[in-house]
């Protein structure tokens, strides 16, 4: 029987020093302007029922949710998601608070994707999410709280994307098809596959619809990408679409990121979860989004609660991933080390302790004698040892 007790589940690695120390200076990063902006934090099991992702939307397919059972024979799942577990702590234990309510968390998500090499099941994710609002000013908080985040990580090697996903979905529900087929158009759309996608679509038939479908993925750049989608198709609910989003995307580039902010009409992951405005970031040096998240005004009130509500979420590991390309990182080393003779290992003890609160890191020796723990000093650069018997003494190496 083939064993496994020297390496992780696929999907899953070990951290070391230098991704620790990443991850930790991102967490202090984000949490920072997170709490400036008055959010506060919330941590949720890792274990939850499988009913608080079992919706009637079914935003997460179970396939890729792993699960277990506890000792009542009820099923569980590893938590794949935090805005849903976040979404069920609204509706329960703050449903009585006053809105809005702005939360922040860190934690991991866990999802199973077996068709995927090099993937990752295990995502530490930081985000936010603003309960209690479908005011345009909620949306440009938000907004411009995500680009905050991409900025203060790569000031000039990031990309923001603003979209609605309402585009879209007026449109799709206008085709006489079945669900699955309005699924399969927005998986192409999504990957830009257009080869499939016009294929497909030529397969429904050729008229208005399906013509402004075909254009959806290339609607990507500037304002004037908004007056093409205008002349692809009009109707009410859409010319308000396009002129809402008109406006976001014009007071977001008041912000001065000149170039940073473009539209992208294709965004359209997650379509029963999110229901306006999208968004996705980039940092150059890794190939998918690194943040993404959106207006979800329909999630809460499966929970009984029915609030608008939206947010965005930031993969720590992927930007950690980016940021180790640039930034050096070397291991602490200690200023002292301390040996203490014997019948004086406590008073050793005690005097590295003086030294820590004078802000020096200090390591006690373990080794048996003091040229053990000299040698060991120098071979880690440590600069000075000292030795405490009868009178202490100290030495630069």
């Amino acid at each position: 029987m083939k064993r496994y007790d020297l390496i992780t589940p696929e999907g899953t690695k070990d951290l070391l020093f230098e991704d620790c120390a990443m991850r930790r200076s991102l967490e202090e990063k984000l949490s920072a302007i997170f709490k400036s902006k008055g959010y506060c934090e919330i941590v949720t099991p890792g274990l939850e029922f499988f009913d608080v992702f079992n919706l009637n939307s079914r935003y997460f397919p179970q396939e890729s949710m792993y699960k277990l059972v506890d000792n009542k024979g009820r099923l569980l799942v590893v938590r794949p998601d935090s805005t849903m577990p976040i979404a069920r702590v609204a509706a329960t234990r703050l449903r009585d608070a006053e809105l809005p309510l702005r939360l922040f968390y860190r934690q991991n998500v866990y999802r199973n994707k077996p068709v995927m090499r090099g993937r990752s099941d295990e995502i530490h994710q930081m985000g936010i999410e603003l309960i209690g609002s479908d005011s345009k000013r909620a949306d440009l908080e938000v907004l411009s709280s995500a680009i905050e985040v991409l900025s203060s990580l790569e000031s000039d090697n990031f990309r923001f994307e603003l979209g609605d996903i309402g585009f879209f979905r007026e449109l799709v529900n206008k085709l006489d098809t079945d669900i699955s087929t309005k699924e399969e158009i927005r998986s192409l759309i999504e990957v830009k596959n257009y080869p499939a996608l016009n294929d497909l679509l030529d397969s429904i038939g050729d008229n208005e619809i399906t013509n402004a479908l075909k254009q959806l993925p290339r609607l990507f750049g500037g304002e004037e990408v908004l007056d093409k989608a205008a002349q692809l198709y009009n109707d009410e609910k859409i010319n308000k679409i396009i002129s809402d989003l008109r406006g976001i995307y014009n007071c977001l580039t008041q912000l001065g990121y000149n170039g940073k902010i473009t539209i992208d009409l294709g965004i359209v992951n997650k379509l029963d979860y999110y229901t306006g405005v999208v968004m996705k970031g980039y940092l150059q040096g890794y190939g998918d989004a690194v943040l993404s998240g959106g207006r979800y005004n329909k999630l809460l009130a499966e929970f009984g609660y029915d609030v608008p509500a939206t947010g965005f979420a930031v993969n720590v590991d992927a930007v950690a991933k980016v940021m180790k390309q640039s930034h050096t990182y070397s291991a602490p080393v200690a200023d002292v080390i301390v040996y203490g003779e014997d019948g004086f290992v406590m008073e050793a003890i005690k005097y590295a302790n003086k030294l820590r609160s004078d802000g020096l890191i200090v390591e006690n020796s373990v080794f048996a004698s003091y040229d053990e723990t000299k040698a060991y000093a120098e071979n880690k650069k440590i600069k000075k040892a000292v030795y405490v018997g009868k009178n202490i003494s100290e030495e630069n190496i």
